[in-house]
């Protein structure tokens, strides 16, 4: 709970949540987050996992994990745009990648992201990800509906590291 101020910092900010549902995060609903994916740490079975991306000791982000039904998982990221471009959300979504195969045995893991969204279509197909296509108006954000595209990568495909 103490690293809820230094998630707010990115939470906040329109550019990091421009292409998600959520936020700009207020206080409260960052400290509610952050509150309810440390509660998901003493779940069982755990099915939803959300670690912080740390770089130098500071909070640049978070990375989730989602164990689905039929052997399938789906990931997702956030980073402080102080961080971009330094590899770190594709460092912390390869380590998503490896708990999914590894430790949780998943045959295919997914993601979606904006169509706009081309950093993370490029952190995606960076991981070995491919791109499967595109669902039509799936989210409804603040500028309208959303399409999503979705890149998928199965456990025959993913290197073991």
């Amino acid at each position: 709970m103490a690293d809820w101020p230094a998630v707010h910092e990115f939470a906040q900010l329109p550019e990091v949540c421009r292409y998600q549902a959520w936020g700009p995060n207020t206080e409260a609903e960052t400290e509610a987050f952050v509150r309810e994916v440390a509660a998901l740490w003493q779940a069982r079975p755990q099915n939803r996992f959300v670690f912080a991306i740390v770089s130098d000791g500071v909070v640049a982000g978070s990375a989730e994990l989602k164990l689905r039904d039929n052997q399938q998982a789906e990931i997702g990221y956030s980073l402080h745009p102080a961080f971009w471009g330094r590899g770190l959300a594709t460092a912390a979504a390869r380590q998503l990648l490896a708990l999914a195969f590894g430790e949780h045995g998943r045959h295919r893991v997914f993601a979606t992201c904006d169509p706009r969204n081309e950093a993370s279509a490029r952190v995606l197909t960076r991981l070995g990800m491919r791109y499967e296509g595109r669902m039509r108006e799936t989210v409804l954000i603040r500028d309208g509906w959303r399409d999503s595209d979705l890149y998928a990568v199965l456990a025959p495909e993913w290197p073991a590291e």
